[in-house]
C-alpha cells in the first residue's frame, strides 16, 4: 500500500509540542504500518529558540517564525499547543484562513470561544479536531460524538483534573493537610508554580464545558456551570466523611432529566467508597457516562503530562489525516445558547444530600437548636455523629448527613446555623453525590 504523505506544523513547542514531534519522529514507520499515513513534522514554531527540550529536532524545523506554517501549502495540518485565550485565538483562525485543519490542546479556548472557531472553521471548509482538550489520553471526545452517537446521554460523572485528585487522594491516604499535598505536587510536577486554575475548579469547568456540549447538543457557556473549588478543604472533614464510608473527590458533574433540563457543576463531591471514581488515585483520571442504551461506561487513564497528551494530540492528526474528522465536524450539531437556556439550570434548583460539619460549644440544648433550623428549612436528617473531644475553643464536631433536599434549603439553613451562638466556626457543607448504580 502506497503510504500518504502527511506534513503537519506545530505553534507553540512546550511540553505537549515536544512530546509530538517525539512521536512523530520516533514512531513515524509504526503509524504508517498501521495507517498508511506518512507523517512528517514540517516546521516547530515558538518564540524561544535556544532552550532545550526533550527531543531533537532535524535542523531548519524550529523557528519562531509562523508564516513558515501559514504559507506553505503543502503543511495540511496546524497544531494550536500555546494554550491560553488570546494569542492562541488568533493563531487559530489564521491558521483555518490559511487553509490548515486544527488539531489543538485548548480547553480554555474551546470553553470560552469554540463556536466562534466552529463558525470560521465551517465557512472555510476546515475542520478543527480536540481530543487532548480533555482528560488527556482517554478518547472521551470521541467516545461522545461517534462511539455513544446512538444514546441519550442521561449522566456524565468525571475527574478531569490531575492536580486535585493527586491532592485529595494524598489528604485521604496520608492524612496530610492542604498546603503540604500541594507543595509535593508542584515538586513532582502534578501542579503549576500557580496552581489556582486547577484547585478553585476552572480547569474541570472548562472540560466540563466542551463535553457537556457533545454529549447534550448544546452549545455551553461557562456561565452555565457552576463552580467550586478545593481550597477550602480539611483534612477532618475527609477523615470524618471517611468514616461514613465515602471518598472526597472533586467531580465535574453534567446531568439531565426527563424533560431535558440540564444541570452542570464542578465541586467536591462525597461519593461512595463502593463507586468505581473512588477508586481512581493520584494524577489519574476518569469519566463514568450513562446513556440509555449503552448503560454505564466508565473511561480511565493518564489525563495530563508531555506524552499522554501528546497521544491525543496525534490521533487526532491520523484522524484528520484520514478524512475522519472532517465528516464527524460538519456534522457536529450544536444547539445555539437561545435553545438552551431555558433548559439549563441553576444549581439552586437542585436537590442533593449533603454533608454538614458543625463545631458545636459543649453544653445542653445545642442539638436541639441545630436541628430546629434544619426542620424550619425543611431538611430531614440521614444521620448524625459527635465526636469525642474538645478544641481549644471549647467546642466539639457534629457531623451531619441529610436526606435529598433542595440546594436552596440547604444554603439557608447553614447561614442561620452559622448564627447561633451555640455555634462556634462557620459550618462546612460538602455536597454528597449518589452515583448510580450499574
Amino acid at each position: 500500500m502506497a503510504e500518504k504523505p502527511v506534513k503537519i506544523g506545530i505553534v507553540g513547542f512546550g511540553t505537549v509540542g515536544a512530546g509530538v514531534a517525539k512521536i512523530i519522529l520516533e514512531k513515524a514507520d509504526t503509524i504508517a504500518a498501521k495507517t498508511g499515513l506518512r507523517l512528517q513534522l514540517a516546521c516547530a514554531v515558538d518564540l524561544d529558540t535556544t532552550s532545550q527540550r526533550p527531543v531533537t529536532l532535524p535542523d531548519g524545523i524550529l523557528t519562531d517564525d509562523i508564516n513558515r506554517l501559514l504559507d506553505d501549502d503543502s503543511i495540511s495540518i496546524g497544531l494550536e499547543l500555546v494554550g491560553g485565550t488570546t494569542i492562541a485565538k488568533d493563531i487559530q483562525l489564521k491558521m483555518i484562513t490559511a487553509g490548515k485543519d486544527v488539531v489543538t490542546a485548548n480547553k480554555a479556548l474551546l470553553a470560552e470561544y469554540g463556536s466562534e472557531l466552529f463558525a470560521a472553521a465551517h465557512k472555510n471548509n476546515r475542520c478543527i479536531a480536540f481530543e487532548a482538550s480533555c482528560a488527556g489520553s482517554i478518547p472521551i471526545v470521541s467516545a461522545l460524538r461517534t462511539s455513544l452517537a446512538a444514546n441519550n446521554i442521561q449522566a456524565m460523572y468525571g475527574i478531569l483534573n490531575g492536580t486535585c485528585n493527586y491532592i485529595l487522594t494524598n489528604m485521604t491516604e496520608k492524612g496530610a493537610d492542604f498546603d503540604t499535598v500541594l507543595k509535593e505536587a508542584q515538586q513532582k510536577g502534578y501542579a503549576e508554580a500557580d496552581p489556582t486554575l486547577d484547585i478553585n475548579g476552572g480547569d474541570s469547568a472548562h472540560k466540563l464545558a466542551i463535553l457537556s456540549s457533545l454529549a447534550f447538543g448544546c452549545q455551553i457557556s461557562l456561565d452555565d456551570i457552576y463552580v467550586k473549588g478545593i481550597e477550602a478543604i480539611s483534612r477532618d472533614d475527609i477523615r470524618f466523611g471517611g468514616e461514613m464510608g465515602y471518598v472526597l473527590k472533586l467531580l465535574a458533574i453534567g446531568q439531565k432529566d426527563i424533560d431535558n433540563n440540564v444541570w452542570l457543576r464542578v465541586h467536591p463531591s462525597f461519593i461512595k467508597n463502593s463507586d468505581r471514581l473512588a477508586s481512581v488515585g493520584g494524577p489519574f483520571n476518569a469519566v463514568s457516562v450513562f446513556g440509555d442504551a449503552a448503560g454505564h461506561l466508565m473511561l480511565y487513564g493518564r489525563g495530563a503530562g508531555m506524552m499522554p497528551t501528546a497521544s491525543a494530540v496525534v490521533a487526532d492528526i491520523i484522524d484528520v489525516a484520514l478524512g475522519n474528522s472532517a465528516t464527524t465536524f460538519k456534522s457536529l450539531n450544536l444547539k445555539p445558547p437561545a435553545q438552551c437556556n431555558c433548559l439549563i439550570q441553576k444549581i439552586d434548583t437542585l436537590q442533593s444530600r449533603f454533608y454538614i460539619r458543625l463545631m458545636c460549644k459543649d453544653r445542653p440544648g445545642v442539638i436541639a437548636q441545630w436541628s430546629k433550623v434544619l426542620a424550619n428549612n425543611k431538611i430531614s436528617i440521614s444521620g448524625a455523629i459527635q465526636r469525642e473531644g474538645r478544641t481549644p475553643d471549647n467546642t466539639v464536631p457534629v457531623v451531619i448527613s441529610t436526606h435529598p433536599s433542595p440546594e436552596k434549603n440547604v444554603a439557608a439553613a447553614v447561614e442561620d446555623m452559622a448564627k447561633l451562638e451555640s455555634i462556634g466556626a462557620k459550618p462546612v457543607c460538602i455536597r454528597i453525590v449518589d452515583i448510580p448504580e450499574d
